[in-house]
């Protein structure tokens, strides 16, 4: 399959196909010609006498000083070495991947002004997999995510590094190695690729990608705990959804009726005296459905930040050079902090689930073991999870809602949507792990309802946990229990429709 830069339309799949090497991007000759016009319009500049910003002057609060053109390529070069300064652990190699594609696809649409040459290495290294280092701090979001794009950028000009395999070389042998020279970057082409959103963005991209599978498992979790705690599935009929049709809510509800379809374990309890269940089952579609819908504002931000041009200045024309502000990262900052309430709150309704099937009611036994007292049961790790959860509060502040001025105060106000994005992926880290303990606790709790069948789905799920996890008869060490469980939600082994 293939994908053309600067033409076709980028989705969150065809990134990750890009990503993965299942597409392979091409240039088509009139997005080809729109860069070279563009390039001519820089060039033009920087031998006139016209001061635009980046081009012929300098950055930031430096933005009065014109440069020369003898001095131009030594500008580029200077803004690159000097802006990467960030810090920390290095990002995942598919973050940093992602990162060059989305700049690829930006600067490809030709109001960038970067010639031809610089485009095309980048593509090398998306098609070679040769994958710069970037750390993962540093960045406040405006004016773009200038660090970490300083270093994904570094190895362009002979700098950096890369890796190779799980091992980081040098930027130098690795550009030797494959008979490449140093680029050395003219006007515009430092600011072009330094400037965007595309380090936010990456995290977004790849958190959506997670948070979608994660919706739909924490369904089933909500189904499986449900069946283990004999609830009511009156809740999740269509007629109470209609009369409020928020469209995650419905959406829940219907997937809600699929999961516990047929089932013949909550035909048991029909004629019981239970009234109502408590909020963490009956209200399901409420809770989930609101999470799902803050991941569809998301997404659909995200994929418009990913058909979008986010440097500075932007070049409309030879007349009409515009120095605006589209590297500034709020649209998705607040999105992302909005989606990360939501990621954190599927992980609290979570924990409250496991805590009830711990009560010892309605024909459980307490802490889900019929040998108390001298068994702990499923006891602590319900302390796990609410460790988890208050860590994923912890982690709901928002970095959208904060801002320090920086560069002299020319950039006087910043999104810190870097932050948003790298918390946005901690908190789903964390759910999984809070979701992977409601499924061992739901699928101890079915163990006591006899041999009334539940759904088909449920069956499936669980003796794909019964297959790692045995039931708990005496305690045990339940480190790898849990390790176990985790593992299958990260490999998204579980059948979620």
């Amino acid at each position: 399959m293939n994908f053309n830069y600067g033409s076709d339309k980028l989705t969150l799949k065809k990134i990750m196909q890009l990503a993965q090497g299942l597409r392979r991007g091409f240039l088509l000759p009139e997005v080809i010609s729109g860069i070279h016009k563009n390039n001519e319009i820089v060039q033009n500049i920087v031998h006139s006498k016209i001061a635009v910003y980046g081009i012929n002057t300098g950055f930031g609060p430096l933005c009065d000083t014109l440069i020369s053109a003898k001095e131009t390529n030594t500008l580029q070069r200077n803004l690159l070495i000097t802006h990467a300064v960030g810090v920390g652990k290095p990002i995942k190699k598919k973050l940093s991947k992602i990162m060059m594609i989305c700049k690829v696809h930006a600067l490809c649409q030709g109001y960038s002004g970067i010639r031809l040459k610089v485009i095309e290495r980048i593509l090398y290294f998306i098609e070679n997999n040769l994958i710069p280092v970037v750390p993962e701090q540093g960045s406040v979001g405006a004016s773009g995510d200038l660090a970490p794009l300083s270093h994904l950028f570094l190895p362009l000009i002979g700098e950096g590094e890369f890796w190779i395999n799980n091992e980081i070389v040098d930027a130098k042998k690795v550009l030797l190695k494959h008979n490449l020279e140093p680029i050395v970057l003219e006007a515009k082409e430092g600011l072009a690729l330094i400037n965007g959103t595309q380090f936010i963005l990456a995290h977004t991209l790849v958190g959506l990608e997670k948070m979608n599978y994660i919706l739909d498992l924490a369904d089933v979790a909500g189904a499986m705990s449900l069946e283990g705690f004999q609830g009511s599935a009156a809740p999740f009929k269509n007629a109470l959804h209609e009369i409020r049709p928020f469209k995650g809510s419905q959406e829940v509800a219907k997937r809600m009726r699929l999961l516990l379809k047929d089932s013949e374990n909550l035909n048991a309890h029909k004629n019981c005296n239970r009234v109502q269940d408590p909020y963490s089952i009956r209200c399901i579609p409420q809770v989930h459905g609101a999470s799902r819908n803050a991941y569809y504002h998301l997404k659909k931000l995200a994929t418009i930040e990913l058909n979008a041009v986010t440097d500075n200045p932007i070049i409309l024309s030879d007349i009409e050079i515009i120095s605006g502000g589209n590297f500034h990262g709020q649209p998705l900052a607040i999105a992302l902090d909005y989606v990360s309430v939501a990621a954190s709150e599927l992980g609290n309704i979570s924990d409250r689930r496991c805590y009830l099937l711990l009560e010892g009611k309605y024909g459980l036994p307490r802490l889900l073991t019929e040998k108390g007292g001298v068994n702990s049961g499923y006891m602590i790790p319900q302390y796990t999870t609410a460790a988890l959860v208050t860590e994923n509060k912890s982690l709901c502040f928002p970095p959208s809602a904060d801002s320090v001025p920086t560069s002299l105060g020319q950039e006087d106000h910043v999104s810190m949507g870097s932050i948003s994005g790298r918390k946005f992926n901690q908190i789903l880290g964390n759910l999984e792990k809070i979701l992977a303990i409601e499924l061992m606790y739901a699928a101890q709790a079915l163990e006591f309802r006899g041999s009334h069948k539940c759904s088909s789905i449920i069956e499936k799920n669980h003796r794909l946990i019964r297959s790692k996890v045995p039931k708990l008869e005496e305690d045990r060490l339940l480190k790898n229990d849990i390790n176990s469980m985790i593992k299958m939600v990260t490999n998204q082994c579980f059948s979620v429709n």
